[in-house]
């Protein structure tokens, strides 16, 4: 893509961002023409997507899905096509902004610093660090890492399970955006809850492994020197989001993060780096950061669009779920699902924009907490996610010895997965 289709990209990224909330606050049908402008914007950049084979398939199947429909006389909901995932996507962009301001401070030091100290450290920091700014935080620790050396298994190890296990719980990950896309009455504060005791499970059974496991060599471990004053930042946002839900409970938690992302962005930059220096960041940010989004923005639209022409089928044959209580046994084996289909290269969300319409009317705290689970395990372990995708690329790294390194740890997270399931479901009654 030219640097010309890559700024107008940008623009219309942007463009749709800011239309998506006038939509929501002012007047919904003003939503579609963010959804085309996000389609528009795809439409420049699908060519120069290095990897499109997924991608083409599920072009092919909603075109043939939606032939279906045509041929059937099943409804079809248009709008829904264009704009699915409409609120995910203007999340990943809100929280991208926060990159101008959130990123650690750079350390000047030599030497990295060593030993149990550091990889407790450097564990909590990417871990807080990744639940705002996301993969940001990921690249920029691994970067200073591999400029000293190749990246050991215990690097590898803290990397992704530190970043993934904030799919469990952060409002500010992508993972949690598509369960409150597909699972919108969800209650957020035992998700909070149920998330933050699987991420401090997942910590414990990585910290034991390392420990007890001597090929780890912790002692020799060298980690990043984090500075958690920038906490701060994130820590406000949390704030915000929360005391604006208290008072006003109907707005959707997922425009408010986006909104006061963006909105603390315009407010604390100028603080730190002046007027001139601001308007220059973020003008670089929407023409060269944001047309960068293509990989995200094309899996979200494509795998949207993918879902609600399957679900427009299945809804058009009035078929009934196959089961009659959505409780943990169903949930386990759904979990189960995900994780296998994941591992042969299918993305947790296409697999839910697939089943979250058919299961809207089951619990959704329930199959919410079933999407995260699903998008945690995965991400640390599937050779075909994201971040192992990424940090292959980046570190000249193999996906075999990832996918060695992590996948009986997934194994034990599923199974704790299955316990807080069981948990949910017959004590809290879910």
């Amino acid at each position: 893509m030219n640097k010309a289709l890559a700024s107008l990209s940008g623009i219309l990224i942007f463009s749709s961002f800011l239309i998506t909330f006038l939509a929501y606050f002012f007047n919904n049908s003003l939503l579609i023409i963010a959804g085309v402008l996000a389609w528009l914007s795809l439409s420049f950049s699908y060519t120069s997507l290095k990897s499109k084979k997924m991608l083409n398939i599920l072009l092919l199947l909603s075109l043939i899905a939606f032939a279906i429909c045509f041929f059937y006389g099943f409804s079809i909901d248009f709008v829904k096509v264009f704009t699915v995932n409409q609120y995910l996507l203007t999340l990943l962009i809100g929280v991208g902004f926060l990159r101008l301001i959130a990123t650690p401070k750079k350390d000047k030091s030599a030497n990295l610093p060593k030993g149990k100290q550091s990889f407790l450290k450097t564990y909590l920091g990417v871990h807080l660090f990744g639940s705002v700014i996301n993969l940001s935080s990921l690249i920029l620790v691994a970067d200073k890492l591999y400029k000293k050396a190749n990246l050991t298994k215990t690097q590898i190890v803290l990397l992704t399970r530190a970043f993934s296990t904030d799919a469990y719980w952060s409002p500010f990950f992508v993972a949690f955006a598509a369960a409150l896309t597909y699972a919108p009455n969800l209650k957020a504060g035992v998700i909070l809850i149920n998330g933050l005791i699987l991420a401090f499970i997942a910590f414990l059974f990585t910290y034991y492994e390392v420990n007890k496991d001597k090929s780890f060599n912790l002692d020799e471990f060298r980690g990043y020197p984090m500075a958690f004053d920038t906490l701060l930042l994130p820590f406000c946002l949390a704030v915000l989001v929360l005391l604006t839900n208290h008072f006003y409970p109907d707005i959707k938690v997922i425009v408010l993060i986006s909104l006061f992302s963006f909105l603390l962005t315009i407010l604390v930059l100028p603080i730190k780096k002046g007027v001139s220096k601001t308007t220059s960041k973020i003008v670089n940010h929407i023409f060269e950061e944001l047309p960068k989004m293509k990989v995200e923005l094309s899996l979200f639209l494509i795998a949207g669009m993918f879902g609600i022409s399957v679900s427009s089928i299945l809804l058009g044959l009035e078929l009934t779920l196959p089961f009659e209580e959505f409780d943990w046994i169903i949930a386990s084996i759904l979990l189960a699902i995900f994780i296998v289909l994941a591992f042969v290269g299918i993305h947790p969300i296409i697999t839910i924009a697939i089943i979250g319409e058919f299961l809207s009317s089951v619990n959704h705290t329930l199959l919410a907490v079933t999407f995260l689970m699903a998008w945690a395990t995965t991400v640390s372990t599937s050779p075909f996610s994201g971040l192992n995708l990424t940090i292959v690329a980046r570190y000249n790294l193999n996906a075999k010895d990832i996918f060695k390194a992590n996948i009986f740890y997934a194994l034990k997270m599923y199974i704790v997965g299955v316990v807080c399931l069981y948990i949910l479901s017959n004590f809290i009654k879910l």
